[in-house]
């Protein structure tokens, strides 16, 4: 039996560090969106209108 680890490819290593940090920018980005008041405006408005349309089609 071969009881030696085996060296991680440092190829796959990068690519896992650039996944990661792609993951936090993202969820950053997506926070970013989540807090802003822009979205919180369209998400009023929105709820607004569809609050309306409920109304008109009772």
């Amino acid at each position: 039996m071969n009881n030696q680890t085996k060296q991680p490819d440092p190829e796959m290593i990068k690519r896992h560090v650039l996944n990661i940090l792609l993951d936090k920018a993202i969820a950053q980005a997506e926070e970013d969106i989540r807090n802003s008041p822009l979205t919180a405006y369209r998400l009023r408005k929105a709820k607004s209108v569809t609050t309306k349309e409920n109304i008109s089609d009772s």
